[in-house]
């Protein structure tokens, strides 16, 4: 019931009905009463989906943002700093599966038509264009990276081409992408690890362990998985 309604039952309670029939009247119109759009309560229940799902996008986007930014230095001297390319390389796969995983949820979502995504809307044309072919070019640098450390060298050749061509493919889109977005992530990244704003959407502990435990694991497999590419860049 609306606020009109307690209204009306207060005019009852001036009016000449009798006092018992008064309160029952006010009694009912107070029971019934709905929230309102703006109490706190629907407010949270509207945003922790949408809002909570482009804060853990934005935030682990940032992370990605610095582990490439520092990629791309060992990329310009690749024989003497093969070993760290390899160790942020695999550091960085499961961060991007997180965000795949994340983006993909909006994508499903809209296009499922769930009214808190549809409200947000879609990302632009062009980044809705280009977001399937930035994800199957990131699978192709990622998987052929790692083919490179683990398959047979005799594959080597083959696999060191695919992983170039891709990489340089890649970096054209995701150029794109990242300067689509990045106003976004600027706002957004930070608000899950600020005190004053992590609570205005629930989950942002959830949220942050994700990202942590994404960076754990990528950290373990980095370990685990440098040690086989040494030296053979230069073999």
């Amino acid at each position: 019931m609306t606020n009109d309604d307690v209204r009306r039952g207060h005019q009852q309670a001036h009016e000449g009905v009798p006092n018992e029939d008064r309160l029952v009247a006010l009694g009912h119109a107070i029971d019934s009463r709905e929230p309102g759009p703006s109490s706190p309560g629907q407010r949270l229940r509207r945003y922790v989906g949408v809002d909570g799902n482009a804060r853990l996008t934005s935030s682990v986007a940032a992370v990605i943002f610095l582990l490439l930014a520092l990629e791309g230095v060992t990329i310009l001297r690749i024989g003497n700093l093969l070993n760290m390319h390899v160790f942020v390389g695999v550091l960085l796969i499961p961060i991007v599966v997180v965000k795949i995983s994340s983006a993909s949820w909006r994508f499903a979502k809209y296009y499922a038509g769930d009214p808190e995504y549809r409200r947000k809307g879609p990302p632009a044309l062009i980044l809705r264009l280009l977001g399937p072919m930035v994800i199957a070019l990131t699978v192709v640098v990622f998987a052929s990276g790692v083919g490179l450390i683990v398959l047979p060298a005799s594959l080597r050749l083959e696999l060191f081409f695919i992983h170039r061509a891709s990489f340089i493919l890649w970096l054209g889109v995701l150029g794109v992408h990242v300067l689509g977005h990045l106003g976004e992530t600027v706002r957004l990244a930070p608000r899950d690890w600020l005190r004053r704003t992590r609570r205005q959407v629930a989950g942002a502990s959830s949220r942050q362990w994700l990202l942590v435990w994404s960076v754990v694991l990528g950290l373990v497999a980095a370990l685990a998985m440098t040690p086989l590419a040494y030296g053979w860049h230069g073999k």
